[in-house]
């Protein structure tokens, strides 16, 4: 048997949709549903990788490569072999947008040398409408540890694409030197190589479509103490984006651009999602997938909605009376959780703060309690700081906690993505999980499959969130506009903590001052759906159980914040958007439109059965309830007005 052949019957064997070509050094692998390959290309020592959609050539000659202190695998790299195996795992996860998930893909691993003989393994994971690769560096000398100078790693698209993108926030800048904190607003539909606002690249994740018609979301997962957090350089004119690591002065310059690994190591996986249509962007599951769990739970860990004063009242709610307005306001609507924000330390106190914490236990509400992630890489006044950057004082801070019922704490000003910071990250998530306290991180990086890897995370803020419609009306001016970016981007590859479901007209204490939202009521319980955290800090205040219908409380009364499905149904980023999600046996479907136009919709929904629970804003963005049922190709007509929102539920 020759070894063509040989090779064949193997790949047949182990898994039909490998495909290995080894002349002139080109391996290729296809996905199991046979659309989607990747070939890796050594061309003249330097490694390069072509993805193929449907025969069409979507990502074309990017590169590929590291620059180390021990070694240079950018340059006159041998190509020495190859291995393949499949990749056919089961797991579960509560936190996400689906709790049963099968993960099946085909692995390839290709091994280059340098000119020094030092090796590096390029790994590819290929699965339907996924490709992700990492690369591992093998301990072959007394050498134990390694530094990354610079990764080549790109994504060549087309002439002619156009992209979805935020941009990186310059160190340093914003609100007390508090960035980069996630928080841009999104340029949408802009052609590839324009550049971006900071001169800084882009944050992931990044959503890019080709001239074909082709979407990819390009983002990165398993990034933990190992290694820094990535982003995306400005584009050339040749359409070439690469891995651009963090800017020096990030935290205030504290720590190293380049991240430093224990050998044999691993870098985190380069993620890529394709498809001709949004719903395998929309629920992928890749950033799950390819990790693992860092650590088991110490607790069993409930999630659920919570009340905070701060998204409206601000600072000046942060005091005892305040606090237990909305400790009851918690009780009243049935939720598990109330945040205590910052400058509770100060305005609250310790002693007074073991008095709130009590009477929120007695309330049966679970508190979390909000803490500065340091103090010396941010000038914001808000306390309490110095409690979470170091273990001692963590420590004992966590202890305390506990012994006060406290379930969750949110930390929050991270501003950076070194190894350092990352590693604070894992610190703060690590001794949480020791005292049985679920995190939230605020004003902080994009989760990289946190959700899979720390079984105490429970959501990071890392969008344009909910208290920018507080702080300028340009914000609530297009607040519709960035809801209907978020299922597609953002809130695609991780947990998204928004604080939304503001219910109050003018966006101020009194509900009589400020800025003016201009979305319907529906379209705010809408986003309770769309926007994916286990723990949700609604933005409802006290006087939105008398001034709003009550049908629209008690929708807020029942609402859940896990599921179990999620299933795209239609939209386009920025303009409308409609998703399904599961939780349990019931589903729960959620509409907006951010067009200027009413916009009409014949959905197909064979998976509801009987009567439907219909919501609506009406022509004047009034709230209505009504029941409705499906016609007999179990379809519905739905209508969206311009800033408003449909949700079904059956």
């Amino acid at each position: 048997m020759n070894r063509k052949i040989l090779i064949t019957t193997l790949c047949l064997c182990a898994f039909a949709a490998i495909n290995l070509q080894t002349q002139a050094q080109n391996i290729s692998i296809v996905s199991p549903d046979n659309l989607l390959s990747v070939t890796m290309e050594n061309d003249g020592g330097s490694a390069y990788y072509t993805v193929n959609y449907k025969g069409i050539d979507v990502l074309k000659n990017s590169p590929l490569g590291l620059v180390t202190v021990w070694g240079d695998f950018s340059k006159n790299l041998k190509f020495i072999s190859h291995k393949t195996q499949v990749i056919n795992k089961h797991y579960t996860l509560n936190r996400a947008k689906h709790s049963k998930i099968h993960y099946n893909a085909a692995e390839m691993i290709c091994s280059f040398e340098n000119e020094q003989k030092q090796r590096i393994d390029i790994v590819f994971c290929v699965s339907n409408n996924n490709v992700a690769f990492c690369y591992r560096l093998p301990q072959a000398t007394e050498t134990a540890n390694i530094t990354v100078e610079s990764e080549l790693s790109g994504f060549r698209f087309p002439v002619g694409t156009t992209a979805f993108l935020t941009p990186q926030a310059l160190p340093g800048s914003g609100w007390k030197r508090s960035k980069p904190s996630y928080e841009e607003e999104y340029n949408a539909d802009e052609l590839i190589g324009t550049p971006s606002k900071y001169g800084a690249g882009y944050t992931f994740p990044c959503l890019f479509k080709t001239p074909a018609q082709v979407w990819l979301l390009i983002s990165e997962s398993g990034v933990s103490s190992k290694y820094c957090g990535s982003h995306l350089s400005e584009g050339n004119a040749d359409g070439l984006y690469t891995i651009a690591f963090p800017q020096p002065l990030e935290n205030n310059g504290i720590g190293n651009l380049a991240p430093s690994m224990l050998l044999p190591a691993q870098t985190p996986w380069r993620t890529i999602t394709i498809a001709d249509n949004l719903k395998p962007i929309v629920e992928t599951t890749v950033m799950f997938d390819l990790v693992e769990p860092l650590y088991e739970p110490k607790f069993e860990y409930k999630f659920g909605r919570g009340t905070w004063s701060w998204i409206l009242w601000q600072d000046n709610s942060i005091n005892f009376d305040d606090q237990k307005t909305y400790i009851n306001l918690a009780a009243d609507l049935g939720w598990e959780f109330v945040l205590i924000d910052g400058l509770w330390d100060k305005q609250i106190g310790y002693e007074k703060m073991e008095e709130l914490l009590q009477y929120a236990i007695n309330k049966g509400i679970a508190p979390f309690v909000w803490y500065n992630s340091n103090g010396f890489w941010n000038d914001a006044p808000q306390g309490p700081k110095g409690k979470m950057n170091t273990a001692i004082e963590r420590k004992k801070e966590m202890a305390w906690l506990q012994k006060m019922g406290v379930k969750g704490i949110k930390v929050d000003f991270f501003g950076g993505d070194k190894q350092e910071t990352m590693r604070l990250y894992e610190a703060i998530l690590s001794d949480a999980n020791d005292y049985g306290l679920m995190c939230i991180f605020h004003g902080a990086t994009l989760p990289r499959g946190w959700e899979q890897m720390y079984p105490n995370y429970v959501g990071s803020e890392a969008v344009l969130a909910s208290e920018n419609l507080i702080f300028q009306q340009h914000f609530c001016n297009n607040e519709a506009f960035n809801a209907c970016l978020h299922p597609f981007i953002r809130n695609t590859v991780g947990s998204m903590e928004f604080g939304g479901v503001l219910l109050n007209k003018r966006l101020n204490r009194g509900n009589n001052g400020g800025t003016v939202r201009l979305t319907g009521d529906i379209f705010e319980l809408a986003t309770a759906i769309l926007f994916q955290n286990p723990v949700q800090m609604f933005a409802l205040t006290p006087n939105n159980l008398t001034d709003v219908p009550a049908f629209e409380i008690d929708f807020m009364k029942t609402v859940p914040t896990t599921w179990d499905e999620t299933i795209f149904i239609d939209g386009y980023p920025g303009k409308y958007v409609v998703l399904a999600r599961r939780n349990g046996v019931k589903w729960y479907i959620a509409a907006i439109n951010a067009e200027k136009e009413t916009k009409k919709l014949t959905l197909k929904l064979d998976f509801l059965k009987g009567k439907i629970t219909k919501y609506s804003d009406l022509k004047n963005l009034m709230p209505n309830m009504e029941q409705v049922l499906l016609n007999k190709k179990n379809e519905l007509i739905i209508e969206i007005q311009s800033n408003g929102g449909v949700i079904l539920i059956n």
